[in-house]
């Protein structure tokens, strides 16, 4: 009986074994997973008078596949600098990407980006306003 009591907990722990890696898998950290060959994960540092600008509105725009009749459109993403300045942007296609930056008591800013590394760092550095109106 020992011997059949010992081929049981055999066979849980054989089965138990595969289902663990499996478990691990499906928690994958968003860091860690490598990133698609086609896309690009952006950071964007926006600076003012060599400080970083917090709460500034960043939008990245570029072109998609796959609209009406298979055209091109411009799909857009928004997201909000942190207190040190700098956004994170996942999964944009690499090429052509139009970088918009709109911060309280500066110029708004905007390029088109030739985005072509995996990881690229775009520093941005907005210019206070000119001239007051009052």
């Amino acid at each position: 009986m020992a011997a059949g009591a010992a081929a049981q907990s055999d066979s849980k722990d054989k089965s138990n074994a595969p289902q663990q890696p499996a478990a691990q898998e499906k928690q994958p950290d968003n860091n860690s997973k490598p990133p698609d060959p086609g896309t690009a994960r952006l950071r964007i540092e926006v600076t003012g008078n060599d400080k970083p600008i917090g709460n500034a509105s960043v939008y990245v725009k570029f072109y998609e596949t796959g609209g009406l009749f298979h055209k091109e459109k411009l799909a857009e993403m928004n997201f909000k600098t942190n207190e040190d300045g700098s956004v994170k942007a996942p999964d944009v296609p690499r090429g052509k990407v139009l970088i918009q930056v709109i911060a309280k008591g500066w110029h708004t800013y905007g390029k088109w980006y030739d985005v072509e590394e995996a990881e690229p760092t775009i520093q941005i550095k907005l210019v206070p306003p000119s001239t007051h109106w009052y």
